[in-house]
Formats: structure tokens, C-alpha cells, sequence
């Protein structure tokens, strides 16, 4: 690989690093080729990107952006495939606790970088997988806006109705 590849390596990576706001690091050495294409497949299905890159590639990325990834500098070791998840924080996670699901051990998380925060170790996992997308929460807030109003719409019809017996009795007498 000429050095001028190299470097167009490292200025699309940092250029992915730069443009997401989600993305993991995670070690799959064990599997073997066709347990790696399931993965690969189920990540094209969840719309989450996975590559594979030299460690060296991965600290000269992060070298070269604004944002302090050095907490990442002790795990770059050994085997480091990057899951970039363009919509939801919370996808690459649940996408490795699904594939271990099949049996595997693997992928292993190395570290994570969610929405500014960053996670190192695969005891985070567990708690990536809840986290809720923005649009989760808007979801939630804009119900829960709701509820107390269709509570008192509720309410104002079942009145109607009494209120309208009220009358009709009151009249007859």
C-alpha cells in the first residue's frame, strides 16, 4: 500500500469520525470467515456500517480531529473493526448483543463513542443497548404530552353524556 493510499485511509476515516456522533470499536478475532460475513450481512441489514482497520490507521483518524479520543489509545490493540450507526446510538450495541445471541462470544467491545460520551470495556454493552434514539424520546415526551389531554377529553365526553341525562330527566319532571 503506497503512502499516498495510506493517507486517503486515514482522511476518510477521520472524516467519518468527524461527520458521526455514534461509533464503536470492536474486536471479532475468533470468528471465523463465514461467522464474520453473518455479521457483516446483519450489519448491512441494520443500516450500520463495519470495517475493519489497522490501529495505527484508527489513532492517526483520531490524531487528526478536534475531539480528545486518547481514552481510546489503551484499547487499539489487536483486532479493531469501527460499526459506524448513522441514526441511532443504541444500534451497534443491540446488534452485537443480537449476533451473541447465536452463540458467539464475539464481537467483543472494545470502546464506544456516543453523543460526546465515551464507554471503554464490553461491560458496557448492556447499557448501550437501552439507550434511546432522539426520536425514541421525542416519541415518548410528545405521548406522555398527550396523555394527560386525552384523560381530560375523555372525561369532558363521559360528562357530556351524564350531563345531557341530567337534563332530559330534569325536564320530564
Amino acid at each position: 500500500m503506497t503512502r499516498e493510499e495510506k493517507a486517503t485511509i486515514i482522511e476518510e476515516l477521520s472524516q467519518k469520525f468527524k461527520a458521526s456522533n455514534f461509533f464503536y470499536i470492536a474486536d471479532a478475532s475468533g470468528l471465523t470467515v463465514a461467522q464474520i460475513n453473518d455479521f457483516r450481512k446483519l450489519c448491512y441489514e441494520n443500516k450500520v456500517e463495519y470495517k475493519v482497520y489497522k490501529n495505527t490507521f484508527i489513532k492517526k483518524a483520531f490524531d487528526s480531529s478536534e475531539t480528545d479520543y486518547s481514552e481510546f489509545s489503551d484499547i487499539l490493540k489487536g483486532f479493531s473493526g469501527v460499526l459506524f450507526a448513522k441514526n441511532a446510538g443504541n444500534a451497534p450495541a443491540k446488534l452485537i448483543k443480537d449476533f451473541r445471541k447465536a452463540g458467539f462470544d464475539k464481537p467483543e467491545l472494545k470502546g464506544a463513542f456516543v453523543d460526546s460520551e465515551i464507554y471503554i470495556g464490553d461491560q458496557h454493552l448492556d447499557a448501550l443497548s437501552k439507550l434511546k434514539s432522539k426520536n425514541e424520546l421525542i416519541g415518548e415526551i410528545i405521548s406522555a404530552l398527550q396523555s394527560p389531554a386525552k384523560i381530560v377529553i375523555a372525561a369532558l365526553k363521559s360528562a357530556e353524556h351524564k350531563l345531557a341525562g341530567v337534563v332530559k330527566v330534569l325536564g320530564q319532571r
